[in-house]
């Protein structure tokens, strides 16, 4: 799971174009939504899967592990969003309002 979670910051940054270099505020918000938005999907089925007295506590245990996994991955996402020199793509990540849109946002 936790080359998976690095992966999707990797993906969030990529998209390679010519121009200036991204802005790191812009990349930071696109790098966390698209984190967020990915982890909480496939999160969000495993809260609804456990017994219902256990979801609670199975949420915090998770916003925990996304508020750490994000924290370790975070300066690399910028970093190659930035590097990306595409504040398209950044921003579409920042727009999205489901893993599938985030994902579309680097086809």
């Amino acid at each position: 799971m936790r080359w998976m979670f690095a992966s999707w910051l990797i993906i969030a940054a990529s998209g390679v174009a010519t121009g200036c270099r991204v802005d790191s505020q812009l990349c930071d918000q696109a790098c966390r939504n698209s984190a967020s938005l990915r982890y909480w999907k496939e999160a969000d089925k495993e809260i609804a899967a456990a017994p219902a007295e256990q979801r609670d506590a199975l949420r915090k245990q998770k916003l925990g592990e996304f508020t750490g996994k994000v924290e370790a991955g975070l300066a690399m996402c910028v970093n190659q969003c930035q590097s990306s020199r595409d504040p398209s793509t950044a921003e579409c990540l920042v727009k999205a309002k489901t893993a599938e849109q985030s994902v579309a946002c680097n086809d």
